[in-house]
């Protein structure tokens, strides 16, 4: 196997960049705001206060209130575990299948190459966002569905890039080492193939956490994602869009969320990319 740099390494240089420091607080700030909401929520994030709506932010209710009087705290809390929940589902299953197909595909080459990159090159020739769009529209519109179609549209990237990983990699000489001593096909893939492909995986999942949180907020915006009352900060942006010049909070209180959790996760990818990338090492 090709060496890797060392753990501890690879923390240090992490540690050395400020715009890295910066995006791991913030991830780890959502991430124990998510797991912390049954506790830190004041309300329940659906319990409707008719006679509290639209309240401005306040002692009694931080972020202000919603039409229906319901906590914008309460609901924004749950919404950073939605939000992460989706983001991971994602990755875990497009980079997973993604993964498999390049695998399978650069170490085969041949038909089963060209067959497997054909398909790949037809989902990218659409759009992604309108062919999740498209995806979600046809299963009908839930956060499951909208879970789906964006999955769909992200396994093409991780098929391309480990595919490339593994053409450069199948002629190393570890790899013809291991055919040998007799490894089979299946132990070469998983056992020496996929481990060095580890780092630009990722660093891609890095990116597409916060490219695939985004995907799912227009999505449920536009009506094809999670639906209402779901605490989803899709849901909320589109619930308070035309209240946006008198209860700005409505809007951009959520917009600001998924802004600076996109933010740490590319602020990561960039950090990530930088210290397991070789051909970025200073």
């Amino acid at each position: 196997m090709l060496a890797a740099p060392p753990r501890r390494q690879i923390t240090r240089r992490l540690l050395q960049e400020p715009a890295t420091i910066a995006g791991l607080i913030l991830l780890l700030i959502f991430v124990v705001l998510a797991l912390a909401a049954p506790w830190l929520s004041p309300f329940d994030p659906l319990y409707q206060n008719i006679s509290a709506g639209l309240t401005p932010p306040s002692r009694a209710y931080p972020l202000g209130t919603d039409k229906l009087g319901r906590d914008l705290l309460s609901r924004m809390l749950y919404g950073a575990r939605i939000s992460l929940r989706v983001g991971l589902l994602v990755v875990i299953s497009a980079g997973g299948f993604g993964a498999l197909v390049g695998l399978v595909a650069g170490y085969l080459r041949g038909w089963a190459d060209e067959a497997l990159m054909r398909v790949t090159d037809i989902f990218f020739a659409f759009p992604g966002l309108i062919l999740a769009m498209a995806i979600a529209g046809a299963l009908g519109p839930s956060l499951q569905n909208a879970l789906i179609a964006v999955a769909v549209v992200s396994w093409p990237v991780y098929a391309r890039l480990i595919r490339s990983q593994v053409l450069a990699l199948r002629e190393q000489e570890f790899v013809q080492a291991a055919r040998a001593i007799g490894a089979g096909g299946g132990r070469i893939l998983f056992g020496h193939l996929l481990p060095n492909t580890i780092a630009p995986l990722l660093v891609q999942a890095s990116f597409d956490m916060g490219a695939t949180i985004l995907a799912v907020a227009g999505l449920s915006f536009i009506g094809f994602g999670a639906q209402p009352p779901t605490p989803e900060w899709g849901v909320m942006i589109s619930e308070g869009r035309n209240y946006i010049t008198t209860q700005w909070w409505l809007t951009a209180v959520p917009a600001a969320a998924i802004l600076l959790l996109v933010a740490a996760f590319n602020l990561v990818g960039d950090g990530l990319r930088d210290v397991l990338d070789p051909r970025l090492r200073r």
